[in-house]
């Protein structure tokens, strides 16, 4: 770059000197020694300049006197020169200038320093684009095709680069970081395949005693006869196998691929799991307006588990039950009358992952209410939240 602008600065001097030279030959023309001895002796010999005297010379000179026209001489470019006598201006005199071969030799002169400067100038330009290209425009192409590759998923495709250049160790950052990321792309394979396995194993290793815990409920219902609290336990513990069955299956796809079968349920069933999910008995007395809803029923227990769950967890209060026909939705709410949780958080309660500030110390992995919102748009419904005295977490079922 530096040798770039030393060129040019000195086509600009050779450029500036060129000018000055050219203009001053039009000075040169006359012999200004022979003009200034002319103009002497006009002055010395005064007036005879007046009756067409002049001293001889080689060159071509007229005398007018004051009051005479120069108009002509001033278009011809002729040297005049004013005499003053007694400091008074008494005439000119006018000293005739050749000037067609000279300007003609003028304007050859400069048509050769333009053709010269443009060349120069042309092949500075294209000096310069050369060595643009070169060192920037090449190596940001070179790095778009990177990052387009990078976007793609394309780790394995190192970006090509020259020490030499000045954008070398800015590429090799590009190129390290595309490295990390192809250690933190396989780091991610690895840790999801373990991830995948110790979910399976715990849920092989689950499943033996909760089948264990079944038999000796079913011993015991048959020793002490069908009570309402061992049928609950059976329940729960069939509930708790399907729900194991389902987390081995979700270690080979993602969670939003766990299956939702639709079956017709009436009311009175969706009544006999809420009451079974409230084991502290925190809800008030209700009644599900009759009706039968074609919902996945095991994907509904889920649901209720959860809210009734977090309502224990967070507002350790009453709960109160409401359900109602609104258009052809059938709406049910479950309100608890703790704090509820802040407006900005509403709407980020069935994200993934996501925990409330009121989370803070209490146990919970952030995937109950994402899964429950899951399993209420696989059934064609949906599950809103609003903050009306305490939380209120609002069911609807497509009738």
């Amino acid at each position: 770059m530096k040798w770039l602008l030393v060129l040019c600065t000195l086509i600009f001097v050779v450029s500036i000197g060129l000018s000055f030279r050219t203009d001053n030959t039009v000075y040169e023309l006359l012999d200004m020694l022979e003009v200034n001895r002319v103009v002497r002796h006009v002055e010395y010999n005064w007036p005879i300049a007046l009756y067409g005297y002049l001293p001889e010379s080689p060159l071509d000179m007229y005398f007018i006197e004051t009051g005479g026209s120069l108009h002509t001489h001033i278009q011809n470019r002729n040297t005049m020169v004013p005499i003053l006598i007694n400091e008074e201006f008494v005439g000119t005199v006018v000293f005739l200038n050749d000037f067609s071969s000279e300007i003609n030799a003028i304007h050859t002169r400069f048509s050769l320093i333009f053709y010269i400067q443009m060349a120069l100038l042309i092949a500075v330009i294209g000096l310069f684009a050369a060595y643009w290209y070169t060192t920037i425009l090449r190596p940001f192409h070179k790095l778009e095709r990177f990052a387009a590759n990078v976007a793609a998923g394309d780790l394995d495709t190192p970006l090509e680069m020259d020490r030499q250049n000045r954008f070398g160790a800015f590429s090799e950052s590009f190129d390290i970081m595309r490295e990390q990321l192809a250690i933190a792309r396989e780091n991610e394979r690895r840790a999801n395949i373990s991830k995948k396995e110790l979910v399976a194993s715990l849920s092989h290793d689950i499943k033996t005693p909760a089948a264990s815990i079944k038999i000796i409920a079913e011993l015991y219902e048959a020793k002490h006869g069908d009570t309402p609290e061992m049928k609950s336990i059976v329940n729960k513990i069939d509930q708790i196998d399907l729900l194991i069955s389902n987390m081995f299956s979700a270690t080979l796809e993602e969670l939003t691929q766990l299956k939702v079968y639709p079956t017709e349920v009436s009311t009175k069933e969706l009544e006999q799991d809420i009451l079974e999910a409230d084991f502290k008995h925190k809800i008030m007395p209700f009644t599900l307006p009759e009706c039968v809803l074609t919902i996945d029923r095991l994907r509904f227990r889920q649901i209720i588990d959860n809210i009734i769950g977090n309502a224990y967890k967070y507002a350790d209060t009453k709960m109160e039950i409401t359900a109602g026909f609104e258009g052809k939705m059938f709406m049910l709410s479950i309100r608890d009358f703790g704090p509820g949780v802040s407006k900005e958080e509403l709407g980020l309660l069935s994200e993934k992952f996501y925990r409330a500030e009121n989370a803070a110390g209490k146990s919970g992995t952030g995937l109950g209410l994402y899964l429950s919102e899951y399993f209420m748009k696989e059934m064609g419904g949906t599950l809103d939240f609003e903050n009306s005295g305490g939380l209120c977490v609002v069911i609807g079922f497509p009738v």
